[in-house]
């Protein structure tokens, strides 16, 4: 099990992206127009990065949804494969079955 402060600073950093989404997605918008006047663009820039450094998509982790294990992260389920393989060997996960040879 993950220490309970990085799973609950990852989520605030999920909270802080939520908030200030349309926000960076506008100032990016204007950073990147390239027929707007350098100023206007380079004021956007400020305000961007004026902004939390955890409101960023980028500063997010991947975390199992079961343990809060950072690594071996498995999208698809949102779970690592730690978990996997014990609710998998549990047969708590329909249509999994465990390879033995």
């Amino acid at each position: 099990m993950a220490k309970t402060s990085s799973v609950e600073k990852n989520n605030r950093r999920r909270k802080l992206v939520d908030q200030y989404a349309a926000k960076r997605a506008e100032l990016k918008a204007i950073i990147m127009d390239q027929s707007k006047p350098m100023e206007e663009r380079f004021r956007a820039q400020l305000k961007l990065s004026a902004l939390p450094r955890n409101s960023s998509k980028t500063r997010i982790r991947n975390r199992c949804e079961v343990t809060g294990r950072p690594r071996a992260f498995y999208r698809k389920l949102k779970m690592s494969r730690v978990a996997l393989r014990e609710l998998g060997n549990n047969g708590l996960i329909p249509g999994l079955v465990k390879s033995s040879w």
